[in-house]
């Protein structure tokens, strides 16, 4: 196949089920060495900020065989050496920018000084702007989507001297479901990461068995072959730990079934060694249920249920100054971005 220029590999749009115009309408509603590319090739990208930061495209970060966009947030501060890198991936018919303002993001980055990469999906991808978590060729260590957000994550790293130990990543939706996947892939990349409104690895590998499982997660699969399926996308693992996760889930989302979120919070609790029972169930706050595997001051999964919440990341809008309300972010009552910043041991639990 012939190459764009670039690196970027033209692809068609897929003309699947998935894409169908029903479907459309129903999700609408439901709502290598990169060190040595230059930054040169970075410009602002539309609606960048001002003195509180800002958006920058950056062109050149690899071969990107998934031919995505890369958007960086540099917080107005610069980030000091060492610091954390945070990847945020947006949900369908989202773009980087307002979702990783809304959710709170890039409040969070100005607050602790810390960059952002925002990986953006593209319509000759998929026509809903979805990352396509469900294609192997795409969630492959070494081919699409996933070794593309792996490039912008090399790149970001050398740009801005982030430490390669703390690299988080957290998505929405089919975000949600790329996190999950890009976990699986790159252990070793990410020491933790977050998933909210997901879909557990290797829930599908077909557009069609993509949309059965968003709408009814797999009743059957055993923890043991829960996790079989991460362990069955990673390279050898040796002794390193696998990554930590945060789960988050609405009680009323009518896009992706509330109980893929246990089977995700099983895949995970059983990867890392854990029993079906949680070390700790508690209610932090009204109108939510926190259960955790693992010790108190560290779990290795914890999973977040809110039972009045939609499909959607959920802020505290009004009361917490972190995001506001847009599409697919909701106010929950609570600003997930805060805790999921605190679970990743970034900033206290006081905090959050």
């Amino acid at each position: 196949m012939a190459t764009a220029p670039g690196g970027q590999r033209p692809r068609a749009p897929r003309a699947v089920s998935w894409h169908t115009a029903g479907l459309f309408r129903s999700l609408a509603r439901a709502a290598t060495g990169m060190a040595a590319i230059a930054w040169s090739a970075a410009r602002p990208a539309a609606g960048a900020g001002d003195a509180r930061g800002r958006i920058t495209e950056v062109d050149a970060f690899g071969t990107n065989p998934g031919a995505l966009r890369m958007l960086v947030f540099e917080p107005p501060r610069r980030p000091r050496a060492g610091a954390p890198l945070i990847v945020v991936l947006h949900g369908c018919r989202q773009n980087a920018a307002s979702f990783a303002t809304d959710a709170g993001w890039l409040d969070v980055a100005k607050r602790l000084g810390i960059p952002l990469v925002m990986p953006e999906q593209v319509m000759a991808n998929n026509r809903s702007r979805c990352f396509n978590w469900y294609r192997p060729d795409d969630v492959s260590r070494t081919r699409g989507e996933a070794m593309s957000i792996r490039q912008m994550i090399r790149t970001a790293v050398t740009r801005f001297g982030c430490d390669r130990r703390r690299v988080f990543i957290v998505g929405l939706s089919a975000g949600g479901a790329m996190t999950a996947a890009m976990l699986a892939a790159y252990p070793a990349v990410f020491a933790a990461g977050a998933v909210v409104a997901g879909m557990p690895v290797g829930a599908a590998s077909t557009s069609p068995m993509a949309l059965i499982r968003m709408f009814r997660a797999d009743p059957h699969r055993t923890r043991a072959g829960l996790a079989a399926a991460v362990r069955a996308r990673a390279p050898s693992r040796g002794r390193q730990p696998w990554p930590r996760l945060s789960i988050w889930q609405g009680g009323r989302d009518r896009t992706v079934d509330p109980a893929n979120a246990e089977v995700l919070a099983a895949q995970w609790s059983a990867l890392h060694g854990f029993d079906e029972a949680p070390s700790a169930d508690t209610a932090p706050l009204p109108g939510t249920r926190r259960r955790q595997w693992g010790r108190d001051a560290r779990p290795a999964v914890e999973l977040w249920t809110i039972p009045a919440l939609a499909h959607g990341f959920p802020i505290d809008a009004g009361r917490d100054g972190v995001g506001e309300v847009g599409p697919w972010v909701l106010d929950g009552g609570i600003a997930a971005a805060r805790h999921i910043t605190a679970f990743w041991g970034l900033e206290p639990v006081g905090r959050a």
